[in-house]
């Protein structure tokens, strides 16, 4: 599940995503390290159990994005005045041309490490690329395939097409995406897919579409293969719609296994900033997970989660146990998780006299817990600040505990895809971060 919120200068505006990935619990394994390590008294016969803590403000910084297997991440002030809304760049050619066909880069695209594939508005890509991207059409009968992206708070309907996607050397070719809101199809969208208000234009996302590099291969899976549900994909002849079955490699999915190298993750590296905020933060997405110097699990220290197959897992916030509905999530500008003692706004954003402490815990497996600390600050103050980056932005929200941006900030947060190994995370899917 991927849950935004976005704020403009006069006027804040929670805007709730949740992607179509979404959903499912994670069993937890992995080799969990931090910032520091209280063990607890045992006798003999008595296992030892480790709690892991992870501070409210950690230290890390991106590692240079001039690689060949980075590209830049940026949160700053753009057309959308977006708080906490990481936006990258990518490069989308005609299919099958090795990228370098038709070409055109888009800017100010989402990073969204909770959603999988790529997803733009057709009004942000010009038409001799647009032309030149092969849409899918169903077999036969030669019906167009379309794809409709559900979202908390608003769904995307669009065509599917092919392109080579090209992001600093990296090049993925036959890449299925959405376009989302493209006048190609000229069917609307259908019932099950109309829930809520429609995303027809970047200024309704905030972005010119969404990179969703989180750890599940495609965006629907094995579940749209044979038996395939409402609200997915259909085939469109005219204006009638109907529910189809998309095979997996016709799927939209994560652009990441594409690649002909750096292929079975990322990590989404971003610099810390202070409790008031910045005007900008940067950061760096870095593909692939132990295939070069510059993306090492193995021996980094990390604190490893084996996830489902959408990401999510099992997290302890005051009591409450959210099982298989938290999640490490750079598409969600805030914190999102309830708590009846803090106060909020009209808005539900958490505006605290003073900045709280607070920490949740996560069972990395029976005897191991990680213990994340962070800060819940008053969002009233911080939009009427005019900076852009905030580690201590909070909504209230129940059901789920989402870690969104301001997670990320001062730390490197590893993804790997489902089905693909690296030697410090072992087989995919997990997540993974560092603090220091």
């Amino acid at each position: 599940m991927t849950r935004t919120m976005a704020w403009a200068f006069v006027a804040a505006l929670i805007t709730v995503f949740a992607a179509c990935g979404g959903g499912g619990g994670g069993s937890s394994s992995a080799s969990p390290t931090g910032n520091s390590t209280n063990t607890s008294t045992s006798t003999s016969n008595t296992p030892v159990t480790t709690n892991t803590l992870s501070s409210a403000n950690p230290t890390a910084s991106p590692t240079s994005s001039t690689a060949a297997n980075t590209v830049p991440v940026v949160v700053a002030a753009t057309q959308f005045n977006r708080a906490n809304s990481p936006l990258t760049s990518v490069t989308v050619c005609a299919a099958g041309s090795q990228a370098s066909s038709h070409c055109t880069t888009i800017d100010n695209v989402l990073v969204d490490t909770e959603s999988f594939g790529l997803r733009l508005f057709a009004s942000a890509i010009p038409a001799s690329t647009l032309n030149a991207l092969t849409a899918q059409t169903q077999t036969p009968g030669g019906a167009t395939i379309a794809e409709c992206a559900i979202f908390g708070s608003g769904y995307a309907w669009g065509t599917v097409r092919n392109a080579d996607i090209r992001m600093a050397d990296e090049v993925g070719q036959n890449v299925p995406i959405q376009v989302m809101a493209d006048t190609a199809l000229t069917a609307s969208a259908p019932g099950d897919c109309q829930v809520q208000p429609a995303l027809d234009t970047p200024s309704d996302l905030g972005a010119n579409g969404i990179l969703g590099v989180g750890v599940a291969p495609q965006d629907c899976g094995s579940q749209c293969v044979s038996n395939s549900p409402a609200g997915f994909y259909y085939a469109c002849s005219g204006s009638t719609c109907s529910v189809t079955n998309q095979a997996l490699a016709a799927q939209v999915g994560n652009p990441v296994q594409y690649f002909a190298t750096d292929n079975n993750g990322v990590v989404l590296e971003m610099q810390p900033v202070a409790s008031t905020g910045a005007s900008s933060a940067l950061g760096t997405l870095v593909f692939g997970i132990d295939t070069q110097a510059n993306n090492a699990l193995a021996g980094s220290g990390a604190t490893v989660l084996q996830t489902s197959s959408s990401g999510d897992f099992d997290a302890t916030y005051n009591g409450v146990t959210y099982s298989g509905n938290s999640y490490f999530d750079s598409g969600s500008s805030a914190l999102f998780f309830a708590d009846s003692t803090i106060v909020a706004n009209g808005l539900k954003y958490y505006v605290p006299s003073t900045t709280l402490a607070r920490s949740v815990s996560i069972a990395i497996n029976n005897l191991a817990t990680v213990t994340i600390d962070f800060n819940v600050a008053n969002a009233n103050t911080l939009f009427a600040s005019g900076n852009y980056a905030f580690n201590d932005m909070a909504s209230y929200m129940t059901g789920i505990f989402d870690m969104g941006m301001p997670f990320f900030y001062g730390r490197h947060v590893y993804y790997g895809i489902s089905g693909a190994a690296s030697s410090g995370g072992g087989a995919g899917p997990y997540v993974a971060f560092t603090s220091s």
